[in-house]
């Protein structure tokens, strides 16, 4: 964990939860001196967390708290997590995306990322279900249009599916899926709730589920995008098996046991920042 005193409120949570996840628990005491703040800034960030069921306190400190299969926690409280590993991962996946290709991105916080990484790939076709993405992709646009950022070398063309919208700002159900199951896609890349050996990939949302299978049928590749965190997560539906999977683009806090597990799989596993002979899989 960092020393910098000046961390963004955000950014210094973010490193206390992957802390708790990571050992199981934490004191406050040893927060104040890994970070540099004082023992009210701790208890601060601590109370937080445990408001947006992220941790549960206990005397002196703090431990995970064991998210039932159906919680789906809300954008705005995904994106405050892992921003340096989604931001790694986003800049890997996105050398996947080749000029003139069609591509589908479903939702979540680190395909918001990845859709931030794309915008400068000429002549894009974006699907995607995530009201989020297809944000970032007519805000570049517009002010292209605008000429306020100069001439893009290709602009997107974004197709948004429709349909119902869940806690993560993606759009699913009936309506996202007749759309997804018309079209073809070159590459899907999709953030995942949970993967694991057993389940595969899941959500806690039975009609993200569904949508999810849908982009994974429509699509000759498919690459997933997680960070470390979400190896060993189980929501309450598996929507595709790691066999489905042909690339995994995690990070660097991937851990010597995941790697090894992962070794046995079929897709081939990238872990952003490391060379490929570097890569403990």
């Amino acid at each position: 964990m960092s020393d910098n005193q000046n961390l963004l409120a955000e950014q210094r949570r973010a490193l206390i939860l992957d802390e708790v996840r990571r050992r199981g628990g934490v004191r406050v005491n040893e927060l104040t001196r890994r970070l540099s703040v004082s023992d009210m800034t701790v208890r601060r960030d601590l109370d937080a967390l445990a408001r947006q069921g992220m941790v549960e306190k206990v005397h002196g400190g703090a431990v995970p708290v064991s998210e039932p299969s159906a919680h789906e926690p809300g954008f705005e409280a995904k994106s405050a997590l892992e921003l340096t590993a989604k931001e790694d991962i986003a800049r890997a996946a996105a050398e996947m995306a080749a000029p003139g290709s069609a591509i589908a991105l479903a939702g979540g916080t680190t395909a918001f990322a990845l859709a931030q990484q794309l915008l400068d790939v000429p002549d894009l076709t974006v699907v995607t279900n995530s009201v989020r993405v297809a944000d970032v992709f007519y805000t570049a646009q517009r002010a292209a249009a605008s000429g306020s950022t100069g001439p893009r070398a290709g602009a997107a063309t974004v197709v948004l599916t429709g349909g119902v919208r869940t806690p993560s700002d993606t759009l699913v159900g009936p309506v996202a899926d007749a759309a997804i199951r018309s079209l073809h896609f070159d590459v899907l890349f999709l953030g995942v709730h949970g993967i694991s050996v057993e389940a595969g990939l899941s959500t806690p949302n039975l009609a993200e589920a569904e949508t999810n299978r849908h982009f994974v049928r429509s699509a000759r590749r498919v690459v997933v995008v997680a960070d470390h965190t979400k190896w060993g997560t189980v929501g309450l539906s598996s929507f595709a098996s790691l066999a489905e999977v042909d690339v995994l683009v995690t990070d660097a806090g991937l851990s010597a046991e995941a790697r090894a597990e992962f070794a046995e799989l079929p897709p081939e596993l990238l872990v952003a920042g490391e060379r490929r002979d570097d890569a403990d899989i």
